[in-house]
């Protein structure tokens, strides 16, 4: 049987790509699992410096896996439980480690695979790809971080109107409205992607960890607190050696310059 995800790491970009074609890159515990350990290794690893998530075959992710749902029966509820809380956790490395995360949407995204695209920093779509919450038609509730990503990226009152009706979202609509960053043509996505990637990698990761954690945690900070956070973080990377070459190579062109 083939690994439900696939790793792979070049060029200090590490590429994690959801590998159950033939199931929609759906999620079951297996995938579940397997995600979590690759979001450990992105978070832990130092020589990883930016990341890329992607699905192979039509699909990026279908959402939860529902032939695992109906097979457990009686035991459904735990093993939803049990299944949302690995999920989760990978969910949660992945967008509190310092290094940015790029998603490439390469194609259709339902379920929880809508909330893994909506994860990344910027996050590439296919012209093919489309967006559904899906939950509710099953009579189930969001889960993959839905909820709270959401209404951060199209406002809560089209993310109201988008989940409570389970509307399809084109992948023009999901440019125009701020659930991806950007579309792009079908064949240029990965090269799209690894454009960007290279870029990433090769921007300070200290300072782009903390501008992820500073955006974050900016929903729920007063402005007084995100300002001391500001504060804090800005002063103990002015006091890196990265910082402070960069800022040395700065001045020496100005100065060059006139």
């Amino acid at each position: 049987m083939s690994a439900p995800i696939e790793f792979s790491c070049t060029e200090k970009i590490a590429t994690v790509t959801l590998a159950r074609p033939d199931h929609g890159n759906t999620i079951d515990p297996a995938m579940a699992r397997a995600l979590l350990q690759a979001a450990e290794r992105c978070a832990d690893d130092d020589d990883i410096r930016c990341v890329v998530l992607t699905g192979r075959g039509k699909l990026f992710c279908g959402g939860g896996d529902v032939s695992a749902f109906a097979a457990a029966g009686s035991d459904v509820s735990a093993f939803l439980r049990d299944l949302a809380e690995t999920l989760h956790a990978a969910i949660m490395r992945l967008m509190r480690m310092r290094k940015p995360l790029i998603t490439l949407v390469n194609g259709p995204a339902a379920g929880a695979g809508m909330s893994l695209a909506m994860i990344g920093d910027f996050a590439l779509a296919a012209r093919s790809a489309h967006f559904s919450p899906a939950y509710s038609a099953l009579g189930l509730s969001p889960d993959g971080g839905m909820s709270w990503l959401l209404p951060r990226v199209v406002g809560l009152r089209r993310a109201q109107e988008i989940m409570l009706s389970n509307r399809r979202v084109s992948s023009e609509e999901a440019e125009r409205i701020g659930l991806v960053t950007r579309i792009v043509d079908g064949d240029q996505l990965p090269a799209s992607g690894a454009e960007l990637a290279a870029k990433l990698a090769a921007e300070p990761m200290e300072a782009l960890g903390a501008a992820r954690r500073l955006l974050l945690e900016s929903y729920e900070n007063a402005l007084e607190t995100q300002l001391e956070l500001e504060k804090w973080n800005i002063a103990q990377l002015g006091a890196s050696e990265e910082s402070r070459r960069r800022v040395a190579a700065f001045v020496a062109r100005r100065n060059s310059n006139g």
